[in-house]
């Protein structure tokens, strides 16, 4: 897929305000610091189309980029900012919740992880609870140039995959990718593509 515009739309914190009409929403969250701005700017071939912050759990927001004229990328705030307090963390949950649980737009979740780490349980839980509600999403492990090599890339996704085959029979699509090297940019955006062929017959 060719990118041939991205603009930036509207930012709000109440989904009722999310924009009118029915073109396909891709929304991308993960931990913070997890490299989600990055990631979008490396799709959209737009460098500060996404702000990115060395403050880990700026973003509190819901942002629409409109792509192509045709659907969105939509920026979800962090989860999971240990230093945020309990009143801002609750904030952000509900933000969260109430744009995956109500905005029927939402075609896709790409869910963002750090493929340094081992399994974390905020986002096993996070996957899970994707799961119990029926919520589409993919997973995007991101930083893979992080790594020594390519295989401790690959064997790090597979150690999570398995975690996750503990409690998932069909395991969601998955991507590896890095911002800095652009690698698996034309993976997700053929997925996307794919999707979009397919809501456009």
């Amino acid at each position: 897929m060719k990118i041939e515009s991205a603009a930036f739309v509207i930012s709000n914190t109440d989904v009722k305000k999310c924009p009118s009409g029915t073109k396909p929403e891709y929304a991308f969250i993960g931990r913070s610091n997890v490299g989600k701005s990055s990631l979008i700017n490396m799709l959209t071939g737009k460098n500060g189309l996404a702000m990115t912050s060395a403050t880990p759990g700026k973003t509190m927001l819901i942002n629409h980029f409109l792509i192509n004229n045709n659907w969105y990328i939509v920026d979800l705030p962090g989860y999971g900012y240990a230093k945020r307090g309990q009143k801002g963390k609750d904030q952000i949950k509900r933000i969260i919740e109430n744009y995956i649980l109500q905005r029927e737009q939402m075609t896709c979740l790409f869910v963002l992880i750090d493929s340094r780490h081992e399994p974390q349980n905020i986002d096993l839980e996070f996957i899970e609870w994707l799961g119990e509600n029926g919520v589409p999403f993919a997973i995007v492990f991101t930083k893979a140039d992080k790594l020594k090599s390519e295989r401790q890339a690959k064997d790090n996704v597979q150690r999570y995959l398995n975690e996750l085959k503990k409690q998932w029979e069909e395991l969601p699509p998955h991507f590896i990718t890095s911002s800095e090297k652009r690698i698996g940019r034309e993976e997700l955006l053929g997925y996307i593509e794919q999707i979009n062929n397919e809501l456009y017959k």
